[in-house]
């Protein structure tokens, strides 16, 4: 059973934008905390924003003034808009949902050439 799917990565040239969706099923983003993670080669997966089932909202500094996390509750779904991309944004995008217990989507491949 496939629990949340991410889409919307690809390529695109450093100064770029992306939007990252996830859709999750309605008992799961209803419940949960919604936020996106990253992972490049190498290196440890790490938060890039979070938003509660209140609406509030966190960002990793490298994040902070480019990237924005939102979800469309009527849609069941999250999105990342990532601008002004950089080389070293280059990652698997996951999207996690979580409160009393965590569920991960399958990831989406970033990449940012410079």
């Amino acid at each position: 059973q496939v629990l949340l799917v991410e889409s919307g990565g690809g390529l695109v040239q450093a100064g770029g934008s992306l939007r990252l969706s996830c859709a999750a099923s309605r008992s799961i983003f209803s419940d949960n905390h919604m936020g996106w993670y990253r992972q490049a080669p190498g290196n440890q997966r790490e938060l890039v924003a979070f938003i509660t089932i209140g609406g509030a909202i966190n960002y990793a500094d490298s994040a902070k003034g480019r990237f924005t996390i939102s979800r469309d509750n009527a849609k069941n779904t999250v999105y990342l808009q990532m601008n002004s991309l950089k080389p070293e944004d280059t990652a698997v995008y996951y999207c996690k949902a979580w409160r009393l217990r965590d569920y991960w989507g399958q990831g989406t491949q970033v990449t940012v050439s410079s």
